[in-house]
């Protein structure tokens, strides 16, 4: 009713009423101003109450605020609810160890708030695994539950589902436009329902989000026309759930309302290794509601299955059922689990397939009931759809892309470049030999160097790569029993440069150069050469000259007389002579065949020829392995030689 109504009888103020009236429009006056309602005076609008600015209250208002105020404490830390909206499980500050009843060590994040396990360790099969195969093959799918990905937290854009089911706790956003405008926010009481200004309590729990809209439009309607309503959820309250059973972090955990199976199963840390990962249970209110299959989720992508969580929900992860392991020329090698009607066709599937180096007929089954007997035995691809599997069993798919052929039936390509004719890429027969693809280029070019030819195998470079590794993985033995024999000669210093040394070794890659017994004066290659498929042939320029490198006094290449004999020494006092830093008893020679001398094998008595390298290294401690490694890496990293230099210093 307004205050200007003509039909009710007005009297003439007197002085105290019109002070009333006075102090009354001015508080009208102020609290129309500091309301968000626009068009709407606050007295009349059902959302005038709950604006986030607002006048001074009276005291008894205030006095009342305040104890409503505080009963909303009291209720949401009975509930949880300060928890759940500033949860943040994910987030580590640091690792620490602890020391189990078994002795073992257990490994645990410190977060805010919470310590999580680290992910489980691996079970009994995946050991067995791995001594049977010499090889670590991971479980499927326990590469999603490191620390690093499960931050499974829904984010506060969040899209909310139609089908969202409003919960105590819950923030509604309530916003009018029309006869009557403005927008408030109300937290959903512990009995369901919104208490909106001139309307009354609104109940809403378990309303589904796409008829929020209409329940609370049709309870405004009751009292105001000419209007439209629109609501959102700009805050949902978390609730709390128990991951039970073969989980890696049993325990009860606050998680976001649209929070889903999943996202709780992952928060535990998963399935430990007495865990599957095909069964996942949903208890309500002491029932079964649903089962979901992580694989579902993990293989197809598939979350059709995955339902939304509710407060005082039971997730239940049974154990592990049988185990086997899927290997070789299959799309992704793991250790999967298959359910008791599944097959090794559906082993095979579910580890993506073969892949296209695989044979297409068959597979190989080891049984663990047949270890002792049969051992292994030959399933065909026909079969597989039907053969039943154990658990325990190992299915290896084998590789039909991968095998070496015989020499006599690989087609070649061979690269061929430098001093003839027709440089080119020459496809050839199998047994085809190297003087045949000569002529084929043409022939060579009258300066052409023969036995300064290179020729670069990918089955040599493989050879060199493991032969180097070895070196080095002896070097490294060696640096790190120093320590455990060490007379005084080394001391820390050194040894870091040791290591040093030999990390950049082992960043170094072996060029793969086939050296051939050419003579100097050769002038054709050896029609008995064997090729292979990627060859690489160059045959170089004659150049009549030799490089001096490494600790002389002025580092040069010189051109040679070759009606002369120029020894080793004469070129390096024509390079300035080694300087005092230089070691003189491991001069290199290296030839232009890729062959290299040390002093040692008469190097320094050697006939230079064209195209040679000498190599004076820098003179390291007395240690003969400190001296080894200077030799090897200066060789390298000066001269970009591979493993055939490395060999002759050893």
């Amino acid at each position: 009713m307004s205050i200007m109504d003509s039909s009710v009888p007005v009297r003439a103020p007197g002085p105290s009423l019109w002070r009333r009236l006075v102090v009354t429009a001015c508080l009208a006056l102020v609290g129309s101003h500091s309301a968000v309602f626009a068009q709407s005076a606050a007295s009349i609008t059902p959302l005038a109450n709950n604006q986030p600015s607002q006048t001074e209250d009276q005291p008894e208002q205030r006095e009342q605020r305040e104890q409503r105020e505080q009963r909303e404490r009291r209720e949401r830390r009975y509930q949880g609810d300060q928890q759940a909206q500033n949860y943040q499980p994910y987030s580590p500050v640091s690792i620490r160890e602890e020391r189990g009843n078994r002795g073992d060590d257990i490994r645990s994040l410190d977060t805010s708030g919470r310590s999580l396990t680290m992910p489980a360790r691996p079970g009994e099969f995946e050991r067995y695994i791995e001594t049977a195969l010499g090889r670590k093959i991971p479980r499927f799918g326990a590469n999603l539950l490191t620390e690093a990905v499960r931050d499974f937290e829904m984010p506060a854009q969040a899209t909310v589902p139609p089908d969202y089911s409003i919960n105590v706790g819950d923030t509604i956003a309530v916003s009018l436009t029309g006869a009557i405008e403005g927008i408030a926010n109300f937290v959903v009481d512990t009995d369901g329902r919104i208490t909106i200004p001139k309307v009354g309590p609104v109940p809403v729990a378990g309303v589904r989000y796409r008829n929020l809209e209409s329940r609370i439009a049709q309870a405004i309607g009751r009292q105001y026309r000419g209007y439209e309503v629109s609501v959102s959820l700009p805050k949902l309250r978390g609730l709390r759930v128990y991951v039970t059973g073969f989980a890696n972090s049993p325990g009860a955990y606050s998680l976001n309302s649209l929070s889903t199976l999943v996202n709780a199963v992952l928060a535990a840390g998963g399935p430990n290794a007495g865990g599957s990962f095909r069964v996942a249970q949903l208890i309500r209110a002491g029932k079964v509601m649903t089962e979901v299959d992580l694989y579902e989720i993990l293989r197809k992508g598939n979350r059709s299955l995955d339902p939304i969580l509710q407060n005082e929900d039971v997730i239940f992860i049974p154990s592990v059922g049988k185990q086997v392991g899927v290997i070789g020329s299959v799309n992704e090698e793991a250790i999967y689990e298959l359910t008791p009607e599944e097959t090794v066709g559906d082993a095979l599937r579910i580890a993506g397939g073969r892949n296209v180096l695989a044979e297409a007929s068959r597979v190989i089954l080891y049984r663990l009931s047949e270890k002792q007997t049969l051992g292994s035995r030959e399933v065909q691809m026909a079969q597989a759809g039907t053969y039943p599997i154990e658990g325990g069993d190992i299915v290896q798919m084998l590789s039909e892309g991968s095998l070496m052929m015989p020499l006599g039936r690989q087609q070649v390509i061979l690269r061929l470049e430098g001093e003839v004719n027709r440089p080119g890429n020459y496809f050839v027969a199998p047994g085809t030999p190297v003087s045949k693809v000569i002529e084929m280029a043409g022939g060579l070019t009258p300066r052409a160097y023969v036995y300064g030819t290179k020729l670069v195998r990918a089955s040599v470079a493989a050879q060199q790569r493991v032969a180097l590794k070895e070196i080095l993985d002896q070097f490294e033995f060696t640096l790190t029993t120093v320590p455990l024999s060490n007379n005084g000669t080394i001391n820390g210093e050194q040894l870091a440069s040791g290591r040093q040394v030999l990390e950049r070794l082992r960043n170094t890659e072996p060029d793969g150069r086939l050296v051939l017994p050419i003579p100097f004066d050769a002038a054709a290659l050896p029609s008995d050469l064997p090729l292979e498929n990627n060859d690489k042939l160059t045959i170089p320029p004659l150049v009549p000259t030799v490089g001096v490198y490494g600790s002389v006094f002025r580092p040069a290449t010189f051109l040679i007389d070759e009606r002369q004999t120029t020894r080793v020494r004469d070129m390096i006092e024509k390079a300035g002579g080694v300087q005092r830093a230089g070691d003189r008893g491991q001069i290199l020679l290296m030839r232009a065949s890729g062959e290299v001398l040390t002093r040692r094998r008469g190097a320094m008595q050697a006939r230079l020829q064209p195209g040679d390298l000498i190599f004076v290294p820098v003179k390291t401690q007395s240690s003969s392995l400190l001296q080894k490694l200077t030799a090897i890496s200066q060789v390298i990293f000066s001269l970009s030689l591979g493993a055939a230099a490395v060999a002759a210093i050893q």
